[in-house]
């Protein structure tokens, strides 16, 4: 016999699967129906679920350095990376306060020119040189060089070359090198005191207030050729030596003579070989003099063989 209960079936209702809600706010009313989703929390949002606030350490890090699309993460710089920049940018201030430093060192009136002080002068005076040296009054002393100083003192022939020093604050040391006579030449009743390249450097009417020798006539008598053999020879002796000579000449480039004071003569022969021949014939001069077999001639136009007659 059958039971006298009727079966009962669900309503089509129930029986559908559990669909995902997408993030609702409020889950769906039924007593039977089991919500399988799971919304995620909203930014600055917090569930209520049992009173337990849900974080999310690399998801809230992520969202708050993306744009706000979501779709882009932006990674931090590397440290590497950062302190290069920081290197560079540190570089870059100090070359520009050096930069600045250079300009105001090169510019300022502050190390402007003031005192023009001069070193080595004989055949010239110091207010020469001062005098000639005025334009640079005022100018800053870095921008002053060497041939600067030396176009300013082209005048004064006596000047061969210059050398430069800045004092700061305003201070300008000149370092004059003149050449050096080497002998008189004799023009007229004047004599003029020439270096080896034959630049006069001045003028005297007293011969013996110089102990130089004298050439005869210069190279406008003797011709530009011996009197540059001859300068030359003379340039290549000692300052000891020079000084007891009385006169030179030359019949030809290769031969060269010169006369002592005491009336030595000296065969010297031509310039080759100058700086031995003046050893030798200075050697030669601090012999002690025999007075029985007084020397008349040097010969030292072959240096390695002197001879002495």
């Amino acid at each position: 016999m059958g039971s006298p209960r009727r079966p009962t079936y669900a309503s089509p209702a129930r029986r559908e699967p559990a669909v995902r809600q997408p993030a609702a706010k409020t889950p769906p009313t039924g007593p039977d129906v089991i919500s399988a989703s799971k919304s995620a929390p909203l930014p600055g949002a917090s569930s209520t679920g049992g009173g337990k606030k849900e974080k999310n350490a690399d998801t809230d890090t992520a969202r708050e350095k993306s744009p706000a699309s979501g779709n882009v993460l932006v990674f931090p710089e590397p440290p590497a990376k950062r302190r290069k920049r920081h290197i560079l940018v540190a570089l870059g201030t100090v070359l520009g306060l050096v930069a600045a430093l250079l300009a105001a060192a090169i510019f300022s009136p502050i190390l402007a020119v003031g005192t023009i002080s001069v070193t080595g002068t004989k055949l010239v005076t110091t207010d020469q040189v001062q005098a000639a040296l005025e334009p640079l009054k005022g100018k800053p002393l870095p921008q002053v060089s060497d041939d600067e100083v030396g176009r300013l003192l082209e005048p004064l022939v006596q000047v061969k070359s210059v050398t430069t020093q800045a004092r700061p604050p305003s201070e300008l040391v000149v370092e004059v090198l003149e050449r050096i006579p080497v002998a008189l030449v004799k023009q007229g009743e004047r004599y003029r005191l020439v270096d080896v390249d034959g630049v006069v450097l001045a003028t005297t009417a007293d011969p013996s207030s110089v102990s130089l020798p004298v050439i005869d006539g210069g190279a406008g008598t003797i011709g530009k050729d011996l009197f540059q053999a001859t300068a030359e020879v003379l340039g290549a002796l000692p300052p000891d030596v020079l000084s007891k000579l009385s006169n030179a000449s030359a019949q030809s480039v290769d031969a060269v003579e010169l006369k002592l004071v005491d009336g030595q003569t000296i065969i010297w022969g031509n310039a080759g070989e100058k700086e031995l021949k003046a050893k030798v014939l200075e050697a030669l001069l601090k012999v002690p003099a025999d007075p029985k077999n007084p020397v008349r001639v040097y010969d030292v136009s072959a240096p390695r063989h002197p001879v002495t007659r």
